[in-house]
């Protein structure tokens, strides 16, 4: 019964470990996603200053409006 234990224990470490990594990984591919849109956003802005200028005003209507209609405070 004591393997039977053991080999449980083993399972739930490995469970565990794998969450770890799992968000490990989740925060490593936000912070490249974040990195990669910044960057575009310059780059957009330095090549093409009407249509970043544009986009950013796209962009601060829907944040205006998602603050406007949203329920929570």
């Amino acid at each position: 019964m004591q393997y039977w234990d053991d080999l449980d224990d083993v399972v739930g470490m490995i469970g565990l470990l794998s969450e770890r990594i799992r968000n490990l990984f989740s925060i490593a591919l936000f912070l490249l996603l974040a990195l990669v849109l910044q960057v575009g956003g310059v780059l957009l802005a330095l090549r093409h200053p009407p249509l970043a200028s544009a986009t950013a005003a796209i962009l601060a209507f829907l944040l205006l409006y998602h603050l406007a209609t949203s329920r929570s405070p």
